[in-house]
This record gives structure tokens, sequence and C-alpha cells, in this order.
């Protein structure tokens, strides 16, 4: 249990005699634990909530609010009912012995006690305490698992077999009517198919680095980044996409603006937000890439004055659990990966990403990065 001890585990007595107290404070803080005191029940459901101790030694012989009773409350509480509790008890029948289980006891240390026997069961209880926790966060690792499981089947099952679909559906129209067609309406059916490519193209692409995500093939790779530059990169890839929707796409970060991050990622979510932003931009509107200073961090700024997002929606976009697309305004198609994807970059790179949005006037997804630290 040395690892619990170096995090020095906060350990709540609540006991009326002084004497008890003072002998298991002392020898509490010379086994490297930090020693609550509290002298009856009250109190100490007041310590519990406020100062969550990893573990409870608890007098059932109290004036007032007896043990049991104490014991029971702190099992109510949302805050205080995973705390181990202690009985520390004179009373050793069996009678007392069940009814302090009951009321939710973990275990129980008959008085007059050796103090290396509260010792050796402090210790057996933080240790169980601490495997309980790893379960538990292994078992919220595996339900994001199987969430993301299901997202990728998803994915693959409709939103990359349906543009599939129609692809070999329009070429094979093109094709069996060839002779038929004049050029101009062959050259709109050969947009179709580009655009359709293209959109297919974006999702695998995020499908794949997605995955890797997942998998945990990709390093973080974090230096020296001019957000400048990367942005002006990655809005050339977008200027004949907005040119075609008639669409004013612009870099406003003026100036070198230095961070500490991965490049590639962050040059994977700002695709991902200007491509989310023109999708949903009417004609003559505007696309814009800003920043502001926000403490420690800069905050990237991708705004759009597109069709908006009711507020229901909102917490949506991010959820693995919860598909949510809907069609551009030129009705593209969208898997809501891309967001997914953003979302996990963003946090890789210790930062945060958030969305402001009022339907028919626009959207703005905002993510930090770190500055990068003076040298």
């Amino acid at each position: 249990m040395n690892s619990e001890k170096s995090e020095q585990a906060k350990i709540l007595i609540v006991d009326n005699d002084p004497i008890i107290l003072s002998l298991l404070s002392d020898f509490l803080k010379e086994s490297g634990f930090i020693p609550l005191i509290s002298e009856n029940g009250n109190e100490g459901l007041l310590y519990a909530e406020f100062d969550r101790p990893d573990l409870i030694l608890l007098d059932v012989m109290m004036p007032g609010m007896d043990g049991f009773e104490t014991c029971r409350r702190l099992k109510e509480n949302e805050h205080t009912k995973d705390i181990p509790v202690i009985f520390l008890t004179g009373l050793s029948n069996s009678t007392n012995k069940i009814r302090g289980f009951e009321s939710g006891a973990a275990d129980y240390i008959p008085k007059p006690f050796q103090l290396e026997e509260v010792s050796a069961r402090i210790t057996a209880h933080l240790t169980i305490q601490h495997q309980k926790k790893e379960l538990s966060q292994l078992n919220a690792r595996l339900s994001e698992l199987n969430a993301a499981k299901d997202k990728f089947f998803s994915i693959i099952a409709h939103d990359l077999k349906s543009p599939f679909n129609g692809l070999i559906n329009l070429t094979s129209f093109v094709v069996e009517s060839f002779e038929d067609l004049d050029r101009k309406t062959i050259k709109e059916y050969m947009e179709l198919i580009h655009n359709s490519s293209k959109e297919t193209f974006t999702l695998l692409e995020n499908l794949l680095e997605w995955s890797r995500s997942q998998t945990g093939r990709i390093i973080w790779n974090p230096r020296k980044t001019d957000i400048k530059d990367v942005v002006n990169k990655n809005l050339a890839l977008f200027r004949q996409m907005a040119d075609e929707k008639n669409i004013f796409l612009t870099n406003e970060i003026k100036k070198n603006i230095f961070v500490y991050a991965d490049e590639n990622m962050i040059a994977t979510v700002i695709r991902n937000l200007v491509t989310n932003a023109l999708k949903y931009t009417n004609s003559c509107g505007k696309v814009s890439v800003r920043y502001q200073d926000a403490g420690d961090f800069v905050e990237i700024l991708v705004s759009d004055t597109g069709v908006g997002i009711e507020k229901e929606h909102i917490d949506k976009l991010f959820r693995i659990d919860i598909h949510y697309s809907t069609r551009g305004t030129a009705k593209e198609h969208g898997s809501g990966l891309g967001l997914i994807l953003c979302k996990e970059f963003v946090e890789k790179n210790r930062g945060k990403i958030r969305v402001e949005s009022e339907p028919g006037k626009g959207t703005t997804f905002g993510f930090t990065l770190m500055k990068l630290p003076l040298d």
C-alpha cells in the first residue's frame, strides 16, 4: 500500500474519546497518513462531505448520533457513499456486528485495539478502494471503446456505404447513357461525381485518423507551431470550394502566434472546422478564422454566417454515442465524425473546444492551445 501512503491518504477519525483521537492521530501521522479528527457524528458527516477522506474510522458508541446512524447517513449521501467505513467498537456480539454491516460498514476493529491491526486494516481497505476505482475506470474505458466500435461500424454501414452506392449508380447511368448525353449534361454529372468523391474521401480520411487515435497509434508530437502559418496553409485547400459556393473565406490572424502543439493534429482540427463552416454557410456568406488571448492559452475561433445550430443539438455534436448530422446548404453529406475527432485532438494538445451558435445567424467553434513557453 506504499503508493497510497505516498499520496498521503486522508483518514477521518470520529470518536468522542479524546485519548483515542490523540492516539490514532499521532499513529496515523507517523504512518504517513493525514488524520482528520471529529468528536461526534454530526461533525463527522460535515467533515466527510467537505473534506472527502479516503477512509473513515468510526466509533459506534457516541452520545447523540451513534455510529450506526452516522454510517447510514454517510451511505445515503451521494458524495460520501463510496468512502469505506471501519467501525471501532467494544460491542463484540454478532447482533451488533451484523447491524454494523447492514448500516454500510466495510469492516470493524474491536476495542481495545492494536495499532498494528488498525494499520493493516486501513491499508487493506485503501488497497481495495484503489482497485475498485481502477476497475471503474476500466469499465468506463470499455464503454467508450464499445461506443467507438458501434460508431465505426455505423459509419461503414451507412455513411461510407451510401456515397459509394450513389457513385456506382451515377457512373453506371453515365456509362449506359453516354451516347445520348450532351457535353453540358455530362459535365454536370462529372461535377456531381467529383463532389461526392471528395466528400467520401474526407470521410474516409477522418475515419482512418479517428481509428488510429482510438487504437493509440497517433503519437502526440508537440513543437513550436505558428498558428497563422498553419491556418494559411489549410485555408488554401478550401479556396475552390469557397469560390464554388460564393463564400468569403478569410484568415484574420495577421501576426505570428506561436503555440506548443502537434501541428498535424491542429491542421486536422482546422480542416474539419473550416469544412463544416463552408458546408453550412449559404452563398454570399462568410467564414473566418481569428484568435483571442486566453491567459496561458490562445483560443482559435472559426466563425461562419451560416444556418446555425439549435441549442438542444449543441451537446450532441461531440458525443460518440449519439449520431447527429444534417445536410449542408448544398445538400452535402456528413457523418459527425469530424467534430468528434476535433475534440480528441484538441484535448490531446491540452486544450478545450467549445461552440456558440444561433439559428439563422451562424456558428463559432473555439479551441484553445498552449502558448509557447518562454525560453
